[in-house]
């Protein structure tokens, strides 16, 4: 699965579990009450309030990220 801005939360979180602690980091929440939350990558952003330019950056980091 690739990873890009349009990913569902839950196939991120369920493909990468890696990117759970990441965006936890970025202030993003992805998981409620054990379950991932609905949406994508760049809906959960844009809640946030970041940029796209931010969100590109996600992308980005968290496909480096899933390569290790």
């Amino acid at each position: 699965m690739k990873i890009t801005k349009n990913i569902l939360i839950e196939d991120l979180v369920e493909n990468y579990p890696i990117s759970i602690d990441y965006l936890s980091k970025q202030g993003i929440r992805c998981i409620r009450c054990g379950e991932p939350i609905w949406g994508t990558l760049e809906d959960a952003g844009i809640e946030k309030g970041f940029t796209t330019e931010e969100i590109e950056n996600f992308v980005k980091e968290l496909k480096v990220l899933a390569n290790q």
